[in-house]
């Protein structure tokens, strides 16, 4: 069964996590102090990689001057599942709190899949890889197309398209853009290559510190040495007609075909002789 279209129904989520985040918590859903032992991550956390100095910068601020904004989690059957607040939580642990504010939203899986898309995308603390299969995720999930998408997150629809296109990348090149050894703009130029030609795009790109109008006019330079087609070696004609006329002189018989000298023998004897004279 398909979820609803995005238009009410993500409208409706971010109305609801605006509203647990600005009431801290509405008539359905209640605010507690939570162990962070009890809390475990969201499975479709789409954030695969934290800075380690931003959450040591984030844990000296909660040390200092608490948690400005509580977590949103989820109760489960004996402990809670995170829906939104991922770095706040790591930060707190780093900070060695015992205790964390959570909001405890009602929620089923399908909402905690979309809150913690949205919160991500909001807060805009994916990398581009990140946010390309949060798009893909949020497309697949209300079976929208990328102009509603673009509408719904207020973002351009070249954006959210051209950040798609990221998932084509081979996974070496999407790692080496997640670890910003190659930007956004020179993964968008490499996309369409295949990956043996990323792989030297990116080597050169990081080895030659290329910046990306340098890429595209290799890029262009490539596909146009693809399209000159290989042309065949000449093959060369060797004349053994004077060495066919020494053999014949010396008794022995010789046949000329495509470059080869086959020299035919009647006996033994004319094999032995043909040994001795190259002896």
């Amino acid at each position: 069964m398909k979820s609803k279209k995005l238009g009410r129904g993500l409208d409706a989520l971010f109305g609801e996590m605006e509203d647990a985040y600005d009431n801290e918590g509405s008539q359905n859903d209640t605010i507690l102090q939570i162990a962070l032992k009890d809390i475990r991550p969201n499975p479709f956390q789409p954030r695969k990689t934290f800075d380690e100095e931003s959450l040591q910068e984030l844990a000296e601020s909660i040390k200092n001057d608490g948690l400005i904004q509580p977590i949103v989690v989820k109760e489960d059957i004996d402990s809670y599942i995170l829906i939104a607040g991922e770095r706040r939580l790591r930060a707190s642990k780093i900070a060695k709190l015992k205790e964390i504010r959570a909001i405890v939203l009602n929620s089923d899986e399908e909402k905690m899949r979309q809150f913690a898309l949205i919160e991500n995308i909001q807060r805009e603390e994916l990398n581009s890889v990140e946010l390309a299969f949060a798009y893909q995720e949020l497309l697949k999930l209300h079976d929208n197309t990328h102009e509603e998408l673009s509408l719904m997150l207020h973002k351009s629809r070249a954006h959210i398209t051209n950040t798609l296109r990221l998932l084509q990348l081979s996974s070496k090149t999407q790692k080496a853009l997640i670890e910003k050894k190659i930007s956004a703009g020179h993964a968008k130029v490499l996309v369409g290559l295949d990956e043996k030609q990323q792989q030297l795009a990116v080597n050169s790109i990081i080895g030659q510190k290329l910046s990306v109008r340098e890429v595209e006019v290799m890029i262009k330079n490539m596909k146009q040495e693809e399209k000159i087609p290989m042309q065949k070696p000449q093959k060369i004609a060797y004349n053994f007609s004077n060495l066919q006329d020494k053999f014949l002189d010396l008794g022995f018989k010789s046949k000329i075909s495509n470059n080869k000298l086959v020299i035919e023998f009647e006996d033994e004897t004319q094999i032995k002789n043909m040994l001795n004279w190259f002896a």
